[in-house]
């Protein structure tokens, strides 16, 4: 990660993320406000890099949830709170409780994908933020792997949501890709789902990486490099 956080962020923005455990990361336990994951970690990179910039944080990351979930809460935690940038990951609970075989709190993908895009474009509607939108992930090297294989078709909606859109699109599957590379998915994960801090760098690491495009003018895709 440069020392060097290029930042597209005007002075006083507040930016909030809204997604699921991996978001939340304690923060409504023992680790407020922020958690103990890849929210603090940006939070505290950016802020060292840039203080001057006031930044506000906010974590409305909430364990278990899908995007159904955030369409119950949408109206409270993102557009009552009016955020400039809205960083929004979500995804994985949807897809494995399909795996798991728990069909009635699944969240098929086609369903995924239309309710992801409309509260994307309620957000934008009603506030005018700046979307930043991250995909879920699996981490599994074996492309072959059966959860793997659906874990990837909602990787692949949530491209499609950010492609239609123009948005950027942070490719946290494909950051631990480009790890799993030389590492094995017990190095970040004990589920490989939910990651121990090195997980969480990696993560943070690619929305940095998606900032810095987008101060650079590249409002593209992500978290590959």
């Amino acid at each position: 990660m440069s020392a060097d956080i290029t930042l597209p962020f005007e002075k006083g923005s507040h930016v909030l993320f809204i997604g699921d455990s991996i978001t939340d990361a304690g923060r409504l336990t023992d680790k407020p406000p922020y958690g103990g994951g890849y929210v603090s970690l940006i939070q505290a990179l950016v802020t060292a890099e840039a203080p001057e910039l006031g930044l506000r944080w906010s974590n409305r990351g909430i364990s278990g949830n899908t995007v159904r979930d955030l369409a119950g809460r949408w109206q409270a935690d993102v557009l009552d709170e009016r955020p400039d940038w809205l960083c929004v990951k979500i995804g994985i609970n949807d897809c494995w409780r399909g795996v798991e075989g728990k069909t009635e709190e699944a969240v098929p993908v086609g369903e995924f994908q239309e309710t992801l895009a409309a509260l994307l474009d309620r957000a934008v509607a009603a506030t005018g933020c700046r979307v930043v939108l991250a995909t879920p992930y699996l981490i599994e090297g074996d492309r072959s792997d059966p959860w793997r294989i659906e874990s990837d078709r909602y990787v692949a909606a949530t491209g499609e949501v950010a492609r239609e859109r123009g948005l950027p699109l942070v490719d946290v599957q494909a950051a631990f890709d480009r790890v799993l590379a030389h590492t094995v998915p017990a190095d970040w994960a004990r589920d490989r789902v939910h990651p121990a801090l090195p997980g969480h760098a990696v993560i943070a690491r690619a929305f940095l990486d998606t900032f810095r495009a987008l101060a650079a003018g590249d409002a593209g895709v992500a978290g590959a490099n």
